[in-house]
């Protein structure tokens, strides 16, 4: 692990913005692409184009001329004059017509009529069956630059045909599945030198919006770019089908999104920490110098960085009542976030060296004069990264799980009402629903995170006995990634939710003190000897009945604080009776009275409780102070979800929008308060979530994440 995942994430994002802001397009030489360059590409419609760079470009036709010359003395060489794979035991001189039929039967992916904007009567519930139009965009990028190496023995025209088909925005559509990655993605790759010969009964896209988007043959697809149909030549089909490109263009895409919710769960742990009133000492240095790995020393230490700040998460908080320590789920945190750490880091390192790699067979050496017949289009590094890649994300969704499931349950939640509604739980369940889900999501990410290659089937004539599967395993990574980023939406909704309803409790606090602390005054001021003694009986009573308060979060407001004070009575009137036992008072008639007094004061002390609750709630639904209390990472969070997002601090069943709009239609359009002055959004919970969603995988949110990362803490 050379350099700390947050450095190698920080620069993958940063050369993506890089890329993106220049006005010059991605250079494809065959040394220099990045992950960052492909993303760039595949998912922000960056233009690339061939280098201009003459000694690359004459190293490319050195390698056509050198196979020509070998050709013309008779070399045999493997898929130019003879059979593929199995069937290398044929020999032929119709080298031109050997390229076409190596298109024919590699052409045999399944398409639905419509994957290719066809019109036509379909079974109910079919899936698309075409790979991600992002993609496809990546693997005709990287194969590119794979061919510009000069190792093929392919004209420049065939990267320059495919680059100026991208640019023209114009991909083939290319089938899901149907490649072992093992003589490279061989039928996957076959549908881009299909567009480039302009088969006719090869479909293009054209566009990449899908609302927008049109389809045409190949043929006409050239037609209408401008662009002359390509003869294959010897070896060009086999150059351009017989590599990597696909897998590791899938695999790209998976680890630039991987590295970022690595990221992500760091934050969310951290604002974990500070929503169940956590301690920042689980990430306290020591314990991971004691125990160097890198990964856990670089998870403790963004922790800790992330925590800065924070009046929620102290450095040692540890609870005299309860537990002692934190439970895993926030403890452990380092430990179990940094594995996963080391092995993105190391599948990242294995993507980028496949980026800029030549994945063909044969290979020609025009300095060595020589080809060689290699395996370099055997995937199994693309598979590696993206098991371990599927891994790391189900044990970071695993985390994320078990932060939440604690959030929510009130019996561990240190005081949060149950499924973190604001108003009565007997009629209000905000988070239930959220929890099942996280529950599904997590059950889908630990089935599809099994590895993928310990699945390998023998094929081909038994020539492809062994074979990566690599493409399989990038696909399932990029089901990870959409699971984890599912999880992290809902996760953020909530932590948001908890993070106001920890600030609510503790604006509560402020308030309802002096008010509790008059009430005893007035009914039991003269009963204690001194201000300094009232001032002791004052503090213990309200932290038994704060204590007593916390742990009845599952009850409605009104009989949360008629049993809050019935329960805490015993320790109160102890006191007072070692009070009044103190200052020889006590007679047959001041124990009456003191008992007329206790139930005055019991009466008073739960409607006082009860109405400073109701009113700081309804002040807080208005104008929420949590910023104030977050460090300074949680509250950039927290103020993207609450004010650039405008996702409010749900109220409860009140904020159901059939409620919502009900209520607004009775008071004549009138905008209804708790929402900054603005008319609540009428929305489902989903509807708010989804939106998190999409800020997550357009890339808004690790914008943001990287601010979080690097903002200087005071």
């Amino acid at each position: 692990m050379d350099c700390p995942q947050f450095t190698q994430a920080h620069k993958g994002w940063a050369d993506l913005q890089a890329v993106l802001k220049s006005d010059q397009p991605v250079v494809i030489d065959g040394y220099s692409l990045t992950i960052a360059g492909v993303v760039a590409v595949a998912m922000y419609g960056k233009s690339a184009s061939v280098t201009t760079d003459n000694a690359t470009i004459s190293k490319v036709q050195q390698s056509v001329d050198f196979l020509e010359d070998e050709l013309k003395n008779g070399r045999t060489v493997y898929g130019v004059t003879t059979g593929f794979g199995g069937s290398a035991d044929t020999r032929t001189d119709k080298v031109e017509r050997l390229q076409i039929a190596l298109q024919q039967h590699l052409n045999v992916g399944i398409l639905l009529p419509s994957d290719k904007g066809l019109h036509a009567v379909e079974p109910e519930n079919l899936r698309e069956h075409s790979l991600p139009v992002s993609i496809v965009r990546a693997m005709m990028l990287i194969r590119c630059n794979s061919l510009i190496r000069s190792h093929s023995g392919v004209r420049l025209a065939i990267p320059q045909n495919i680059l100026s088909m991208l640019e023209k925005d114009m991909t083939p559509v290319v089938p899901l599945r149907g490649s072992i990655s093992a003589s490279g993605d061989l039928s996957t790759l076959s549908y881009i030198s299909g567009m480039l010969e302009g088969n006719p009964d090869i479909y293009v896209r054209v566009g990449s919006e899908k609302r927008t988007a049109t389809y045409l043959s190949a043929d006409k697809a050239l037609q209408q770019a401008g662009i002359e149909p390509i003869l294959l030549r010897a070896k060009e089909g086999l150059g351009v089908t017989n590599g990597t490109s696909a897998s590791c263009a899938a695999g790209c895409v998976a680890i630039y999104q991987a590295q970022q919710l690595a990221l992500m769960t760091q934050l969310l742990t951290a604002m974990a920490t500070e929503a169940l009133l956590g301690t920042s000492h689980n990430y306290h240095p020591f314990i991971s110098s004691i125990r160097p790995h890198q990964g856990q020393a670089e998870a403790a230490k963004n922790i800790t960085h992330l925590l800065s700040g924070s009046k929620l998460a102290l450095d040692n908080n540890a609870e005299t009542i309860g537990l002692a320590q934190d439970r895993y789920a926030l403890r452990t945190a380092p430990q179990w976030i940094g594995p996963q750490l080391e092995d993105l880091n190391l599948a990242y390192r294995q993507v980028d060296t496949e980026v800029n790699s030549t994945t063909d067979n044969p290979l020609i050496d025009v300095a060595g004069r020589a080809i060689h017949h290699g395996g370099n289009f055997q995937a199994v590094c693309i598979t590696s990264a993206m098991e371990k890649t599927t891994t790391a994300m189900q044990m970071l969704g695993k985390l994320m799980f078990a932060q939440s499931s604690e959030l929510v349950n009130n019996q561990q939640n240190k005081g949060l009402p149950p499924n973190l509604s604001s108003d009565d739980p007997s009629l209000s369940f905000t988070a239930k629903g959220f929890d099942v889900n996280m529950s599904a999501y997590m059950s889908e990410l630990a089935y599809i995170a099994h590895p993928v290659s310990s699945h390998v089937q023998s094929a081909e004539l038994h020539n492809q006995s062994v074979n990566s599967l690599a493409l399989i395993a990038a696909r399932y990574a990029l089901e990870a990634v959409e699971l984890v980023s599912l999880m992290s939406a809902t996760y953020i909704y909530l932590l948001c939710q908890a993070l106001d309803l920890r600030c609510l409790h503790l604006e509560f606090v402020v308030a309802a003190k002096p008010a509790f602390h008059n009430l005893l005054r007035e009914h039991f001021g003269k009963l204690v000897v001194s201000d300094e003694r009232f001032g002791e009986f004052s503090a213990k009573s309200w932290n038994g009945v704060l204590e007593k308060w916390q742990s009845l979060s599952h009850l409605d407001l009104e009989d949360r604080a008629a049993v809050t004070i019935k329960e805490s009575l015993g320790d109160l009137i102890h006191s007072l009776i070692h009070e009044t036992t103190d200052t020889a008072t006590t007679t047959a008639a001041a124990n009456l009275n003191l008992l007329h007094i206790v139930e005055l004061y019991k009466t008073q002390a739960a409607q006082t409780l009860s109405t400073v609750y109701d009113s700081t709630r309804n002040a807080f639904y208005n104008t929420q102070s949590t910023a104030q209390y977050l460090g300074k990472a949680s509250a950039m969070v927290y103020s993207f979800v609450r004010k650039d997002l405008d996702i409010p601090f749900h109220r409860g069943l009140v904020d159901h929008p059939t409620l919502l709009a009900a209520a607004t239609a009775k008071t004549n359009g009138v905008v209804d308060g708790g929402h900054g002055g603005k008319k609540r959004p009428e929305k489902i919970l989903g509807t708010f979530a989804s939106e998190i969603y999409l800020a997550i995988r357009d890339g808004r949110f690790h914008d943001l994440l990287m601010k979080a990362f690097t903002v200087e803490q005071s």
